[in-house]
């Protein structure tokens, strides 16, 4: 049923949710849900429709996660996410 492609993306898509709901919780960020929501569920509909799409929307991700880290030197969140997105965007040429 699923290949690692799909179970790495599934992963990530789990993070992404996870990491918005934390954002949430810790810090009342609205935007960060409402974002991890609209780019997992896009992801989770590409992986099914559109599958060249998925390596476009990581790659935006991995930006603004890049960014966000370089800008404000935390490793968390955006440093591990940046992390997370480039290893998963590359597991799905590997895998």
């Amino acid at each position: 049923m699923f290949n690692n492609s799909s179970l790495t993306l599934s992963i990530y898509i789990a993070l992404l949710i996870v990491g918005g709901l934390i954002g949430f919780l810790k810090a009342g960020s609205k935007a960060s849900l409402i974002m991890s929501a609209a780019f997992a569920a896009m992801l989770a509909l590409c992986q099914f429709l559109i599958p060249w799409m998925v390596s476009v929307l990581l790659v935006v991700l991995l930006m603004f996660f890049g960014m966000r880290f370089a800008k404000g030197r935390k490793f968390m969140p955006a440093g591990l996410m940046t992390i997370v997105t480039l290893v998963t965007l590359i597991l799905r040429f590997v895998g």
